[in-house]
C-alpha cells in the first residue's frame, strides 16, 4: 500500500514543480518514448531471466499494492497453531500428529489457521521437518543444518526477483538515452523546418532521457527495495517456525518451543507473553 502513496508523492512533486514553472504536461506525454523505453526494458527483463523469475517478478510487484501481510495478528495465529500442535505432539506422541504431517492439506489443526494453511512454503517447511522427526533419521545438529540450508535456498530463489528488477532499473537511463538519440535523429531529418517544429522535436527527444532516469530511480529501484522487504518479512516468518522446530527436536516442552518462536519475531510484530499465555489457556480450557 505504501508503494501507491510513494508513487503519488513522487509524481505529484515532480509534475507539481514542473507546472509551477509553467511547464505543459502534454509535452511530457510522448507515447512513442514510453513505448521505446518500456518495451526495451520489458524485452531485456524477459531475455535475462527464466520464466519462473519473470512470473514471480510480476506477482511480487502486484503484491506491493496490498499491505505487508506479516503482521502481529498473523504471528499470533502462527504461535497459536504451534501451541496446539506441539501440545498434542507432547501429549499423544509423534504418532498422534502423524496424520497431520503426512497429509497437511487435510489437517484439521492446520485448517484452523488460514494464513498458515494458505502459505504453501510455511506449511511444507513445517510438515516436511516433522516427517524427518517422525522417522528419527537425523540428529539435532544435522537438523539445524538442514533447516538453515532449506531457508537459505528459498531465500536465494526469492532474491532473484529484486535482483532482476534492479537490473531493469539500472538499464532505464540507458534506454532513455536510446529514445532521446532516436528523437534527435528524427529532429535532424526536419532541421530545415520551422524553428517551432524543430524545438518541439528536440523537447520530445529530451523527454526520453527524463523518463529513463525517472523510471530508474523513482519507480523500479524503489519497487526492487520494497520486494526485498517483503521477502525479508517472509524469511522472518519461516525462521520463527524454524527455531520452534529446533526446540521441539531437542525435547523442549510446547510452551518453550512457542516462546522460542515468539522471541524470534521482530519487536513491532511480536505478540506479548500475556497474549500467548491467554491463547494457551483458552486452548487448554
Amino acid at each position: 500500500m505504501l508503494i501507491v502513496v510513494g508513487l503519488v508523492i513522487l509524481f505529484g512533486s515532480i509534475l507539481g514543480g514542473y507546472t509551477m514553472h509553467h511547464g505543459k504536461i502534454m509535452v511530457l506525454l510522448q507515447w512513442s518514448e514510453f513505448l521505446i523505453i518500456g518495451g526495451a526494458g520489458l524485452g531485456a527483463f524477459v531475455m535475462a531471466n527464466p520464466m519462473v523469475v519473470i512470473k514471480r517478478g510480476f506477482a511480487r510487484s502486484v503484491a506491493l499494492l496490498k499491505p505487508n501481510p506479516y503482521t502481529a495478528k498473523v504471528y499470533a495465529e502462527l504461535l497459536q497453531m504451534l501451541t496446539e500442535f506441539y501440545t498434542k505432539a507432547r501429549k499423544d506422541g509423534l504418532l498422534g500428529v502423524e496424520s497431520h504431517v503426512e497429509n497437511p492439506e487435510s489437517s484439521d489443526i492446520f485448517k484452523k489457521y488460514p494464513f498458515f494453511y494458505r502459505h504453501h512454503h510455511a506449511r511444507a517447511f513445517f510438515a516436511d521437518t516433522m516427517k524427518v522427526l517422525l522417522v528419527g533419521a537425523v540428529e539435532d545438529h544435522h537438523l539445524s543444518e538442514i533447516l538453515d540450508m532449506d531457508l537459505e535456498r528459498m531465500h536465494q530463489e526469492e532474491m532473484a526477483v529484486p535482483a532482476a528488477i534492479t537490473k531493469v532499473a539500472d538499464s532505464m537511463p540507458g534506454f532513455g538515452i536510446v529514445a532521446a538519440v532516436l528523437g534527435i535523429v528524427i529532429t535532424m531529418g526536419s532541421i530545415g523546418g520551422a524553428a517551432t517544429e524543430v524545438g518541439e522535436k528536440v523537447a520530445a527527444a529530451l523527454v526520453g532521457t527524463f523518463l529513463g532516469i525517472l523510471l530508474s530511480y523513482g519507480v523500479f529501484a524503489p519497487i526492487a527495495s520494497a520486494v526485498e522487504v517483503r521477502i525479508a518479512s517472509e524469511h522472518d516468518y519461516l525462521n520463527s517456525i524454524r527455531v520452534s522446530l529446533l526446540a521441539f527436536a531437542r525435547g523442549d516442552g510446547a510452551s518453550t518451543c512457542v516462546e522460542f518462536a515468539r522471541r524470534s519475531v521482530q519487536p513491532e510484530e511480536r505478540p506479548s507473553f500475556a497474549q500467548v499465555d491467554a491463547m494457551r489457556k483458552r486452548q487448554a480450557a
